[in-house]
């Protein structure tokens, strides 16, 4: 007996395919009355769906490509899992597109407005801004896309206020008493709506604002390694005037500066405070304070408003800002009394 398809229930139903999809599958905007008429012939027919024949039907791919910098980092891989929950709940798939250096960058932007957009329904750009021609290339082929981890105009994006983390970590430090603080930075960028530049933002704003004068020299790039915060640490350590605290970008530099402190006999937080970002699952294990991001809830919410606009929900642009918190453990105490 001949497979039954879509078109055949669409066709009994005196509806589109598109209507019946939404039907069966239990999506918004269609009426209680068509959907009740699409299952019961549906159920007539003894319709089974064919996913791979629905997609083409559809004209979709139902795949979502998400283009990432780096994977082996622990932000990418928890924004990337909130993502892939959500995409696979809705019967997406997921293809992911590594996007690094400047050449591979004009390469795979390309990829994502040309040769991707034939394979995939829209991109979820992770922690990277799109220059104006990149931008150019997406919108040129109509692909509707998210960007998580920073804002970026006229497109819907999820991200943390990563200014205010910082400032709050910093103020936690002024709070403790501190006012030799060193910094361990990500490194330069050239988006200014990107992670580093505004952590570097907030906690310059934290000292100023209480009236504390910072040391450039104090600063050093981590480069969001714990090898790159280890080696930081070093340099702000062999410095004359040792900071008595330091705030690092992420968590991994901070592991790797409380390393340093190790290996010189200084105690953390006995004679030097450390706060880092993130809160990665092994942060509380070295009692380590730091700022709390949701890293899996931004990819749930990036995917959550892609499939919005997929599904033809009609609104405006969506600006969601998740909420950071700063976590005290045992990495920060008063600056010892000299």
């Amino acid at each position: 007996m001949p497979r039954v398809t879509i078109e055949k229930v669409a066709e009994r139903a005196g509806v589109s395919v598109a209507t019946v999809s939404r039907a069966l599958r239990g999506l918004p905007n269609v009426s209680p009355k068509t959907r009740e008429r699409v299952v019961s012939v549906a159920a007539m027919l003894n319709y089974r769906p064919d996913p791979n024949a629905a997609r083409l039907a559809a004209g979709r791919t139902r795949t979502i490509a998400v283009g990432v910098v780096a994977i082996p980092i622990w932000y990418t891989g928890q924004v990337v899992s909130g993502i892939e929950a959500v995409l696979t709940s809705q019967g997406y798939d997921l293809t992911l597109l590594l996007i690094a250096d400047e050449f591979v960058r004009s390469r795979a932007f390309g990829d994502v407005g040309g040769g991707v957009s034939k394979r995939a329904d829209g991109a979820i750009i992770v922690d990277l801004v799109p220059t104006t021609p990149e931008r150019t290339l997406l919108e040129g082929h109509q692909l509707p896309w998210v960007m998580v981890g920073a804002d970026c105009p006229t497109i819907d994006s999820v991200m943390i206020d990563n200014a205010e983390g910082a400032a709050s970590a910093t103020r936690h430090l002024l709070d403790l008493g501190h006012t030799k603080i060193g910094l361990i930075s990500g490194g330069p960028s050239a988006f200014p709506a990107s992670s580093p530049p505004q952590r570097r933002m907030g906690f310059l704003r934290a000292l100023q604002e209480a009236g504390v004068r910072f040391d450039p020299k104090a600063e050093r790039v981590g480069d969001f390694s714990a090898l790159g915060g280890y080696e930081a640490m070093q340099a702000i350590l062999a410095l004359d005037d040792r900071p008595t605290a330091v705030f690092a970008m992420s968590d991994e530099m901070a592991m790797g500066a409380m390393r340093a402190c190790e290996e010189a006999g200084l105690d953390v937080p006995g004679d030097v405070s450390v706060v880092g970002f993130d809160d990665v699952d092994w942060a509380f294990t070295v009692g380590l304070t730091t700022v709390r991001q949701d890293a899996t809830e931004l990819g749930a919410i990036a995917a959550r408003l892609m499939i919005r606009r997929l599904e033809g929900e009609s609104c405006d642009r969506q600006v969601v800002m998740v909420p950071t918190r700063l976590v005290e453990r045992d990495s920060t105490a008063p600056p010892a009394q000299s």
